[in-house]
């Protein structure tokens, strides 16, 4: 979600790019919960951190303490941030209960995007 949120707040200064230390599917309630807003991940994919190995960046971003624990080094790059959210997928509940969760957690990243990277694209 957070990918797909920097990608279309801030599509005129950053690119961003997504990678898990397990990688698996795309969430369903995520691609909803980004629907919902108008953003579509729907084609996204999820993939590893071994993927980016030797690429160079302006900022690398975790949102979650096990990501940021386990997440390597990638030389390089200008700035680490960090910022721990709940992991909205180990949610256990009911269909409406777990959607609820990952509109929260939706909102919580696009308003720390919004507070670290400064004013939306317009």
């Amino acid at each position: 979600m957070a990918e797909g949120l920097l990608n279309a707040l801030y599509r005129n200064k950053y690119e961003a790019f997504s990678a898990g230390t397990k990688p698996s599917t795309v969430n369903p309630y995520a691609i909803n919960a980004m629907a919902e807003i108008g953003i579509d991940i729907s084609k996204n994919r999820s993939k590893g951190v071994d993927e980016f190995q030797g690429i160079t960046f302006d900022y690398v971003v975790t949102v979650c303490d096990n990501a940021k624990a386990t997440c390597p080094f990638f030389p390089g790059a200008e700035e680490y941030l960090h910022k721990s959210f709940d992991d909205p997928s180990d949610f256990n509940g009911t269909e409406d209960e777990k959607l609820i969760c990952f509109r929260r957690v939706r909102d919580e990243i696009k308003d720390w995007l919004i507070i670290t990277f400064g004013k939306k694209d317009e």
